[in-house]
């Protein structure tokens, strides 16, 4: 039977915000040394930022990147990284057993941010300390001048504002593993003090209180009512953290992740939409997938950090440098796809995270910077995407999984812009037969400009990951696609190969009944 997709450019979702394209630095592992920041390195500037990885970062195009953590912040010390670098103190990172030398902080960050051309989304640290210092980093990196922390920052280099906009309240703090673990009600009644001294200080910062760690959690639900109930007035933004990965060879479930980020975003939004009735407000709460992405939490669990116990405190040790594989690839295509169907909900995403720690850019120390497998669907989607997601019905072939139960064999998504540009994005979770495709778009007559497609190369598997020597996961254009005119609008037939990623550009030759 294969797949029946239906669309029309008048019948949108919402408009696609260019933040749900953000990624994620945290002092963790190697991602900020010798992932972004290696001094010495062949291709560093003056500032110590890796030229290879900025010119890799621009490709990928992140649009918003969330700092310093993560578990990390919530027993960091932010003054820790301002002022001389010869000064700083070394301290113990409690949260990934490491030592931080505090080379690198807020100043360079922002300078790398801004070689980089992201927004800096910040996180202040709710764990072991609270309402004070949050204002105090707020007043230093937001205040023009003429105080003692604004002059401080002055001082050390920064004449003129950072001027982040965007302020995380905190970082997962349901989870037992968190330094400065608290209840919903105490996390929320915190929550809510911080917020309303950084609106004293800078109206115009935006909010992002913490959501569940993961679905998974006993507090799922509860935690966010409570949380919402101090801050719904306060706040602008939920968090929602998502990380999926393949148990026990069950492939099928893996590939459809996809199902189980839509199903969790939406039970989400419901519970902001009653607790925001409840509490009679007129306002929309956001929410922020800003951590989200695949990985093996079995190795962290059950091997890494055990090593990094018995190896002792060491600077940035090696934490979870996954080789990410073409299924990887595919359910990562799949995951922006599920973010872009949400964008009625999503107001910001971050792929956690950009170097390293499993990331789509790996490095190695005084080597060379490649693409990871998963690099390649997040870089054509950010390309891509724009303007308003589409409303798409599809109908067809399903596969059964054992966690979620049946879903369509293609996990489909699709933007139309201003300018008569659509993109395309489709998921064959398929693993051994191709699976026809026929995409009925009415509303403009569509040329087919270009597809790319990332799937199992010939004579290799699914298994097949990219390295410093070779990086032979990567898209090619996908033949044999077919585009077809009426008076309605425009109809695409393609076969999409077994378990991959494809991504169509469209242009509008007529948008019909404009």
């Amino acid at each position: 039977m294969g797949i029946e997709i239906e669309a029309d450019v008048s019948d949108v979702i919402g408009p696609v915000p260019r933040r749900l394209f953000g990624t994620f630095v945290e002092h963790m592992g190697r991602s900020v040394h010798t992932g972004i920041f290696e001094p010495g390195h062949s291709t560093s500037d003056g500032q110590g930022f890796r030229g290879d990885v900025l010119g890799l970062v621009r490709e990928l195009g992140p649009s918003v990147v969330r700092y310093p953590g993560g578990n990390f912040v919530s027993a960091y010390r932010w003054e820790d990284g301002v002022g001389p670098v010869e000064d700083r103190p070394v301290r113990l990172d409690p949260a990934w057993h490491s030592v931080e030398s505090n080379r690198f902080g807020l100043h360079e960050f922002a300078a790398w941010a801004d070689a980089a051309e992201v927004e800096v989304m910040y996180a202040v640290n709710l764990g072991t300390r609270g309402v004070q210092e949050a204002a105090d980093v707020l007043e230093y990196c937001n205040h023009p001048g003429g105080t003692e922390l604004s002059e401080r920052r002055r001082a050390n280099g920064a004449d003129r504002p950072f001027g982040f906009r965007l302020w995380c309240l905190g970082n997962e703090m349901d989870g037992p593993w968190q330094v400065g673990h608290k209840t919903a009600d105490e996390y929320g009644r915190l929550a809510a003090e911080t917020a309303r001294l950084m609106r004293m200080i800078d109206p115009g910062v935006e909010l992002v209180v913490a959501g569940s760690s993961n679905r998974e959690m006993p507090t799922f639900g509860e935690w966010e009512r409570t949380v919402l109930e101090h801050t719904a007035g306060l706040v602008d933004h939920l968090s929602l953290h998502a990380y999926y990965q393949e148990h026990d060879g069950d492939v099928a479930s893996y590939l459809a992740s996809a199902a189980a980020l839509d199903d969790y975003i939406r039970t989400t939004g419901g519970i902001i939409d009653d607790v925001l009735a409840k509490a009679g407000l007129d306002k929309k709460i956001g929410i922020s997938v800003d951590e989200w992405n695949v990985w093996d939490q079995r190795h962290w669990n059950d091997v890494e950090q055990r090593a990094l116990i018995d190896g002792g405190w060491r600077e940035h040790p090696r934490i979870i440098e996954e080789d990410h594989t073409v299924t990887d690839a595919v359910v990562v295509g799949s995951l922006l796809g599920s973010l872009l169907r949400n964008v009625d909900r999503v107001t910001m995403a971050n792929q956690a995270q950009l170097v390293n720690v499993i990331a789509p850019i790996r490095t190695e120390p005084g080597g060379r910077a490649w693409r990871q497998s998963t690099f390649h669907p997040f870089s054509l989607t950010s390309a891509l995407a724009a303007g308003n997601s589409l409303r798409l019905t599809v109908t067809g072939d399903t596969v059964h999984t054992g966690l979620h139960g049946r879903v369509d064999v293609v996990d489909a998504a699709a933007t139309f812009d201003e300018d008569g540009r659509c993109a395309v994005f489709l998921t064959n979770r398929a693993t051994v037969a191709a699976t026809g495709v026929r995409l009925r778009i009415r509303g403009a007559r569509l040329a087919l400009t270009e597809t790319w497609t990332v799937a199992v190369p010939d004579g290799h598997d699914r298994h097949l990951t990219n390295s410093a020597d070779a990086e032979p996961v990567r898209p090619v254009p996908l033949p044999g696609a077919i585009a077809g005119h009426d008076p309605e609008g425009t109809t695409i037939t393609v076969t999409l190969p077994p378990l991959s990623w494809t991504a169509f550009r469209l242009t509008s030759e007529v948008v019909l009944n404009a």
